[in-house]
Protein backbone atom coordinates (compact mmCIF):
# COMPACT_ATOMS: atom_id res chain seq x y z
CA UNK A 1 0.00 0.00 0.00
CA UNK A 2 1.11 3.60 -0.85
CA UNK A 3 -0.13 6.20 1.21
CA UNK A 4 0.01 9.58 1.63
CA UNK A 5 0.09 11.65 4.99
CA UNK A 6 -0.83 15.47 5.04
CA UNK A 7 1.56 16.50 8.29
CA UNK A 8 2.51 13.33 9.64
CA UNK A 9 5.18 14.89 12.42
CA UNK A 10 2.38 15.26 15.40
CA UNK A 11 0.28 12.98 17.72
CA UNK A 12 -2.42 11.67 15.48
CA UNK A 13 -0.25 11.81 11.75
CA UNK A 14 2.45 10.15 13.48
CA UNK A 15 0.63 7.43 14.95
CA UNK A 16 -0.19 7.26 11.27
CA UNK A 17 2.61 7.34 9.85
CA UNK A 18 4.29 4.80 12.60
CA UNK A 19 1.50 2.74 11.96
CA UNK A 20 2.03 2.01 8.21
CA UNK A 21 5.38 1.91 8.21
CA UNK A 22 5.08 -1.44 10.69
CA UNK A 23 3.05 -3.02 7.87
CA UNK A 24 5.27 -2.62 5.40
CA UNK A 25 3.63 0.13 3.90
CA UNK A 26 5.06 3.35 1.48
CA UNK A 27 4.62 6.08 3.06
CA UNK A 28 4.67 9.73 2.11
CA UNK A 29 4.37 12.62 4.16
CA UNK A 30 3.72 16.25 3.38
CA UNK A 31 5.02 18.54 6.20
CA UNK A 32 6.01 22.24 7.02
CA UNK A 33 9.19 21.13 8.70
CA UNK A 34 8.49 21.97 12.03
CA UNK A 35 9.71 18.61 13.23
CA UNK A 36 11.64 15.98 12.47
CA UNK A 37 9.67 13.12 10.22
CA UNK A 38 9.72 10.05 11.37
CA UNK A 39 11.81 7.82 10.03
CA UNK A 40 11.33 5.40 7.18
CA UNK A 41 9.18 8.03 5.60
CA UNK A 42 10.09 9.93 2.02
CA UNK A 43 9.41 13.73 3.86
CA UNK A 44 8.55 16.69 1.33
CA UNK A 45 7.91 20.22 2.40
CA UNK A 46 5.13 22.41 1.94
CA UNK A 47 3.33 24.78 3.46
CA UNK A 48 -0.81 23.89 3.45
CA UNK A 49 -1.69 28.04 4.09
CA UNK A 50 0.34 29.31 1.06
CA UNK A 51 -0.72 30.24 -2.05
CA UNK A 52 2.12 27.28 -3.68
CA UNK A 53 2.07 25.48 -0.80
CA UNK A 54 0.83 21.63 -2.35
CA UNK A 55 3.46 22.29 -4.81
CA UNK A 56 5.62 19.10 -3.40
CA UNK A 57 2.66 16.93 -5.03
CA UNK A 58 2.31 18.43 -8.53
CA UNK A 59 3.06 15.30 -11.00
CA UNK A 60 1.15 12.07 -11.42
CA UNK A 61 2.10 10.39 -8.18
CA UNK A 62 -0.46 8.33 -7.04
CA UNK A 63 -1.37 6.71 -3.79
CA UNK A 64 -4.03 4.05 -2.37
CA UNK A 65 -4.94 6.89 0.51
CA UNK A 66 -4.27 10.19 2.00
CA UNK A 67 -4.86 10.74 5.36
CA UNK A 68 -5.39 14.01 6.42
CA UNK A 69 -5.80 15.54 10.52
CA UNK A 70 -6.22 19.49 9.42
CA UNK A 71 -8.03 21.25 12.53
CA UNK A 72 -8.15 24.81 11.02
CA UNK A 73 -9.98 26.94 7.76
CA UNK A 74 -11.00 23.90 6.23
CA UNK A 75 -9.43 25.75 2.46
CA UNK A 76 -6.58 23.16 2.91
CA UNK A 77 -8.49 19.84 2.77
CA UNK A 78 -10.71 21.44 -0.32
CA UNK A 79 -7.25 22.26 -2.32
CA UNK A 80 -5.49 18.97 -0.97
CA UNK A 81 -8.73 16.74 -2.17
CA UNK A 82 -9.13 18.70 -5.26
CA UNK A 83 -5.62 18.22 -6.35
CA UNK A 84 -5.45 14.24 -5.51
CA UNK A 85 -8.26 13.17 -6.80
CA UNK A 86 -7.84 11.43 -9.36
CA UNK A 87 -4.46 10.61 -8.05
CA UNK A 88 -5.66 8.61 -4.47
CA UNK A 89 -7.75 5.66 -4.17
CA UNK A 90 -9.05 7.34 -0.99
CA UNK A 91 -9.43 10.59 1.27
CA UNK A 92 -9.36 9.97 5.37
CA UNK A 93 -10.08 13.11 6.87
CA UNK A 94 -9.21 12.70 10.45
CA UNK A 95 -12.40 15.12 12.16
CA UNK A 96 -13.98 15.54 15.71
CA UNK A 97 -17.24 14.24 17.48
CA UNK A 98 -17.49 18.37 17.70
CA UNK A 99 -19.27 18.54 14.54
CA UNK A 100 -22.74 16.98 16.19
CA UNK A 101 -25.13 20.05 16.78
CA UNK A 102 -24.68 20.93 20.26
CA UNK A 103 -26.22 18.93 22.28
CA UNK A 104 -25.99 15.81 20.97
CA UNK A 105 -27.82 13.22 23.32
CA UNK A 106 -26.72 10.45 25.42
CA UNK A 107 -25.94 7.45 22.52
CA UNK A 108 -26.25 9.07 19.63
CA UNK A 109 -24.80 7.78 16.28
CA UNK A 110 -22.73 8.82 13.40
CA UNK A 111 -26.72 10.34 11.96
CA UNK A 112 -27.28 12.41 14.67
CA UNK A 113 -27.53 16.78 13.41
CA UNK A 114 -24.15 18.29 12.42
CA UNK A 115 -23.12 22.35 12.63
CA UNK A 116 -23.17 23.53 9.28
CA UNK A 117 -19.58 23.40 7.66
CA UNK A 118 -17.48 26.54 7.93
CA UNK A 119 -17.35 27.55 3.64
CA UNK A 120 -13.93 26.22 2.10
CA UNK A 121 -12.79 29.08 1.00
CA UNK A 122 -13.78 31.40 4.40
CA UNK A 123 -11.19 31.90 7.06
CA UNK A 124 -10.94 29.96 10.24
CA UNK A 125 -13.81 30.06 12.53
CA UNK A 126 -14.01 28.16 15.21
CA UNK A 127 -13.48 24.70 16.03
CA UNK A 128 -16.58 22.37 15.32
CA UNK A 129 -17.67 24.55 12.39
CA UNK A 130 -14.06 24.40 10.95
CA UNK A 131 -13.84 20.13 10.81
CA UNK A 132 -17.41 20.13 9.22
CA UNK A 133 -16.15 22.24 6.78
CA UNK A 134 -13.15 19.36 6.47
CA UNK A 135 -15.45 16.77 5.85
CA UNK A 136 -17.37 18.82 3.06
CA UNK A 137 -14.38 19.36 1.55
CA UNK A 138 -13.37 16.23 1.34
CA UNK A 139 -16.78 14.40 0.13
CA UNK A 140 -16.54 17.39 -2.53
CA UNK A 141 -12.86 16.05 -3.74
CA UNK A 142 -13.97 12.36 -3.11
CA UNK A 143 -16.96 11.82 -2.90
CA UNK A 144 -19.19 9.82 -0.39
CA UNK A 145 -17.75 6.67 -1.67
CA UNK A 146 -14.00 7.31 -1.43
CA UNK A 147 -14.05 9.76 1.57
CA UNK A 148 -13.94 8.10 4.92
CA UNK A 149 -14.67 10.64 8.23
CA UNK A 150 -13.61 9.70 11.20
CA UNK A 151 -15.23 11.50 14.03
CA UNK A 152 -12.68 11.12 16.67
CA UNK A 153 -13.41 11.96 20.35
CA UNK A 154 -11.09 12.60 23.27
CA UNK A 155 -7.19 11.18 21.80
CA UNK A 156 -5.02 10.22 24.20
CA UNK A 157 -1.28 8.16 24.23
CA UNK A 158 2.32 9.03 23.03
CA UNK A 159 3.54 11.83 21.51
CA UNK A 160 0.67 14.01 23.00
CA UNK A 161 0.38 17.88 22.39
CA UNK A 162 -2.56 18.96 23.95
CA UNK A 163 -1.52 18.26 27.76
CA UNK A 164 -4.46 16.02 29.10
CA UNK A 165 -2.72 12.92 30.12
CA UNK A 166 0.75 14.74 30.37
CA UNK A 167 -0.47 17.11 33.08
CA UNK A 168 -2.45 14.27 35.08
CA UNK A 169 0.98 12.13 35.01
CA UNK A 170 3.09 15.34 35.99
CA UNK A 171 0.40 16.17 38.66
CA UNK A 172 0.93 12.34 40.03
CA UNK A 173 4.94 12.76 39.68
CA UNK A 174 4.38 16.08 42.46
CA UNK A 175 2.61 13.65 45.01
CA UNK A 176 0.64 14.78 47.94
CA UNK A 177 -3.39 15.11 48.17
CA UNK A 178 -4.54 14.87 44.47
CA UNK A 179 -7.83 16.58 43.84
CA UNK A 180 -9.66 13.57 41.88
CA UNK A 181 -12.97 15.02 40.64
CA UNK A 182 -15.59 12.27 41.05
CA UNK A 183 -17.60 9.82 40.92
CA UNK A 184 -14.91 6.91 41.07
CA UNK A 185 -17.34 5.17 38.63
CA UNK A 186 -17.89 8.12 36.08
CA UNK A 187 -17.96 6.57 32.31
CA UNK A 188 -15.24 7.48 30.48
CA UNK A 189 -14.68 7.27 26.48
CA UNK A 190 -11.14 7.54 24.39
CA UNK A 191 -9.19 6.57 22.49
CA UNK A 192 -5.64 5.68 21.88
CA UNK A 193 -3.94 7.25 19.53
CA UNK A 194 -2.29 3.86 18.40
CA UNK A 195 -5.74 2.32 18.30
CA UNK A 196 -7.21 4.99 16.28
CA UNK A 197 -4.25 4.87 13.67
CA UNK A 198 -4.46 0.58 13.27
CA UNK A 199 -8.33 1.39 12.76
CA UNK A 200 -7.62 4.16 9.81
CA UNK A 201 -5.65 1.57 7.98
CA UNK A 202 -7.77 -1.15 8.30
CA UNK A 203 -10.46 1.32 6.86
CA UNK A 204 -8.38 2.19 4.13
CA UNK A 205 -7.61 -1.75 3.41
CA UNK A 206 -11.12 -2.78 3.45
CA UNK A 207 -12.95 0.13 1.37
CA UNK A 208 -14.46 2.10 4.44
CA UNK A 209 -16.63 5.20 3.26
CA UNK A 210 -18.78 7.95 5.43
CA UNK A 211 -19.02 8.82 8.91
CA UNK A 212 -17.66 6.74 12.00
CA UNK A 213 -17.46 8.23 15.47
CA UNK A 214 -14.31 6.88 16.78
CA UNK A 215 -13.90 6.12 20.41
CA UNK A 216 -13.84 3.55 23.14
CA UNK A 217 -16.97 1.88 24.14
CA UNK A 218 -19.11 2.83 27.00
CA UNK A 219 -17.61 1.12 29.74
CA UNK A 220 -13.90 1.03 28.35
CA UNK A 221 -12.81 2.68 31.33
CA UNK A 222 -13.87 4.70 34.16
CA UNK A 223 -11.99 8.37 36.12
CA UNK A 224 -11.35 6.00 38.38
CA UNK A 225 -9.47 3.43 36.19
CA UNK A 226 -7.72 5.88 34.64
CA UNK A 227 -6.29 8.04 37.51
CA UNK A 228 -5.61 5.09 39.52
CA UNK A 229 -3.32 3.90 35.92
CA UNK A 230 -1.77 7.22 36.24
CA UNK A 231 -0.89 7.70 40.01
CA UNK A 232 0.19 3.43 39.79
CA UNK A 233 3.60 4.56 36.93
CA UNK A 234 3.82 8.25 37.96
CA UNK A 235 2.65 9.10 41.57
CA UNK A 236 3.85 6.73 44.29
CA UNK A 237 3.56 9.70 46.66
CA UNK A 238 0.03 10.32 45.18
CA UNK A 239 -3.00 10.00 47.26
CA UNK A 240 -6.10 10.45 45.69
CA UNK A 241 -8.59 12.28 47.28
CA UNK A 242 -11.97 12.33 45.62
CA UNK A 243 -14.60 15.12 45.58
CA UNK A 244 -18.15 15.53 44.77
CA UNK A 245 -18.69 17.11 41.52
CA UNK A 246 -21.05 19.84 43.06
CA UNK A 247 -18.14 20.64 45.37
CA UNK A 248 -15.46 21.02 42.48
CA UNK A 249 -18.02 22.62 39.87
CA UNK A 250 -19.13 25.51 43.27
CA UNK A 251 -15.13 26.27 43.25
CA UNK A 252 -15.45 27.19 39.75
CA UNK A 253 -13.04 24.80 38.61
CA UNK A 254 -13.49 24.51 34.70
CA UNK A 255 -14.35 20.82 33.48
CA UNK A 256 -12.47 19.67 30.66
CA UNK A 257 -9.54 21.91 30.70
CA UNK A 258 -8.54 22.43 34.64
CA UNK A 259 -9.57 18.87 35.14
CA UNK A 260 -8.59 17.12 31.53
CA UNK A 261 -10.81 14.32 30.60
CA UNK A 262 -13.41 15.56 33.59
CA UNK A 263 -16.59 16.33 32.97
CA UNK A 264 -19.28 16.42 35.40
CA UNK A 265 -22.02 13.35 35.11
CA UNK A 266 -25.32 14.18 33.49
CA UNK A 267 -24.24 16.94 31.97
CA UNK A 268 -24.59 17.86 28.08
CA UNK A 269 -20.68 18.02 28.00
CA UNK A 270 -20.46 14.34 29.14
CA UNK A 271 -22.84 13.13 26.43
CA UNK A 272 -20.99 14.55 23.56
CA UNK A 273 -17.46 13.77 24.90
CA UNK A 274 -18.19 10.03 26.36
CA UNK A 275 -21.71 9.04 25.76
CA UNK A 276 -21.51 8.93 21.62
CA UNK A 277 -22.90 4.86 20.05
CA UNK A 278 -19.47 3.78 18.62
CA UNK A 279 -20.86 0.55 17.51
CA UNK A 280 -20.22 1.05 14.15
CA UNK A 281 -16.42 1.52 14.07
CA UNK A 282 -15.92 -1.77 16.58
CA UNK A 283 -18.20 -3.99 14.51
CA UNK A 284 -15.66 -2.41 11.96
CA UNK A 285 -12.62 -3.38 13.25
CA UNK A 286 -11.65 -1.07 15.87
CA UNK A 287 -10.03 -2.77 19.26
CA UNK A 288 -8.99 -0.56 22.13
CA UNK A 289 -6.03 -1.55 24.82
CA UNK A 290 -6.59 -1.33 28.34
CA UNK A 291 -6.03 2.20 29.75
CA UNK A 292 -3.11 0.90 32.16
CA UNK A 293 -1.29 0.20 29.10
CA UNK A 294 -2.17 3.80 27.45
CA UNK A 295 -0.45 5.58 30.54
CA UNK A 296 2.04 3.67 30.86
CA UNK A 297 3.15 3.92 27.34
CA UNK A 298 2.51 7.77 27.81
CA UNK A 299 4.43 8.13 31.02
CA UNK A 300 7.70 6.64 29.39
CA UNK A 301 7.33 8.59 26.72
CA UNK A 302 7.12 11.69 28.39
CA UNK A 303 10.10 10.62 30.68
CA UNK A 304 12.41 10.52 28.05
CA UNK A 305 11.21 13.91 27.25
CA UNK A 306 12.40 15.06 30.88
CA UNK A 307 8.40 15.51 31.99
CA UNK A 308 7.63 18.18 29.41
CA UNK A 309 5.32 17.62 26.70
CA UNK A 310 4.99 19.62 23.37
CA UNK A 311 2.05 21.90 23.21
CA UNK A 312 0.44 22.67 20.15
CA UNK A 313 -0.20 26.76 20.01
CA UNK A 314 -3.24 26.32 18.80
CA UNK A 315 -5.11 24.32 22.03
CA UNK A 316 -5.57 25.99 25.53
CA UNK A 317 -3.48 25.01 28.42
CA UNK A 318 -4.30 22.50 30.67
CA UNK A 319 -4.21 21.89 34.29
CA UNK A 320 -5.29 22.96 37.58
CA UNK A 321 -3.43 25.31 40.01
CA UNK A 322 -1.79 24.26 42.88
CA UNK A 323 -3.38 26.86 45.15
CA UNK A 324 -6.77 26.28 43.46
CA UNK A 325 -6.68 22.94 44.04
CA UNK A 326 -5.72 23.29 47.91
CA UNK A 327 -8.47 25.41 48.18
CA UNK A 328 -10.76 23.11 46.98
CA UNK A 329 -9.55 20.06 48.91
CA UNK A 330 -9.85 21.92 52.01
CA UNK A 331 -13.21 22.95 51.05
CA UNK A 332 -13.95 19.29 50.63
CA UNK A 333 -12.36 17.95 53.73
CA UNK A 334 -9.43 16.65 52.42
CA UNK A 335 -12.02 14.69 50.37
CA UNK A 336 -12.64 10.79 50.32
CA UNK A 337 -9.20 8.72 50.06
CA UNK A 338 -10.49 5.71 48.10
Amino acid sequence: MRLLVLGGTEFAGRAVVEAALGRGWEVTILHRGRHAPPAGVRALRGDRTAPDGLAALAGDETWDAVVDTWSAAPRPVRDAARLLRDRAGRYVYVSSCSVYAWAPPAGYGEDAPVVEGAEAGAGQTDYARDKRGGELAAVEGFGDGRSLLVRAGLILGPHENVGRLPWWLNRMARGGPVLAPGPRDLPLQYVDVRDLAEWILGAVETGLSGPYNLMSPQGHSTMGDFLDACAAVAGPDAELRWVDPDVVLGAGIEPWTQLPVWVPPGSDLHDALHAADVSRAVASGLVCRPVAETVADTWRWLQGLGGTAPQRPDRTMKGLDPELEAKTLAAAGGGRAV
